[in-house]
């Protein structure tokens, strides 16, 4: 199954630059998924902690969806569900939004404690929305059971990041 990405013109005040990627939902695009985020985000000059903060947060994202939503063990080429990032950069910030269309989660306030798994059996640790809030500045999670989640995430960047842009 193909990658898709597309960069388009900005459509929202202040909006610097979007982006849109559609994945199979499959843990070898995790760390694609994760990659193209930060190179996104990096046309800005951000810091390397705002970039790994990105980087970390895109990917609990991206594996809740191939471990929780899909529970996709299939190989690769037999993976259909897909994952949808997208991503608007601004001058201060970045929204990234990550989504799929699995099977939704129950109780999202249950979900978001610390430790809360559905899948203990495999040694998961429940950590997932613990360490995207952690790095990240809003989260806020959407869904419902049986049509899936959306997960839009928030990072301001410094105010000498914020301050490169406009000097460029």
């Amino acid at each position: 199954m193909s990658t898709k990405s597309k960069i388009e013109k900005p459509i929202i005040a202040g909006c610097i630059n979007k982006m849109k990627l559609e994945l199979p939902a499959h843990s070898l695009n995790e760390s694609f998924a994760r990659s193209t985020v930060a190179a996104f985000a990096s046309s800005i000059n951000p810091t390397l902690d705002e970039i790994n903060d990105i980087k970390t947060a895109v990917s609990e994202a991206v594996t809740n969806c191939v471990v929780h939503a899909y529970n996709n063990t299939k190989p690769l080429s037999q993976s259909i569900e897909i994952i949808k990032i997208e991503c608007e950069l601004y001058e201060t910030h970045i929204n990234i939004s990550i989504s799929d269309t699995g099977r939704g989660i129950k109780d999202i306030e249950n979900a978001m404690q610390p430790f809360v798994t559905t899948r203990a059996d495999e040694e998961r640790s429940g950590m997932g929305f613990t360490v995207m809030q952690s790095f990240m500045d809003s989260l806020n999670v959407q869904s419902r059971e049986g049509s899936g989640t959306t997960i839009t995430m928030q990072k301001f960047f410094t105010k000498e990041t914020s301050n490169k842009v406009k000097q460029a």
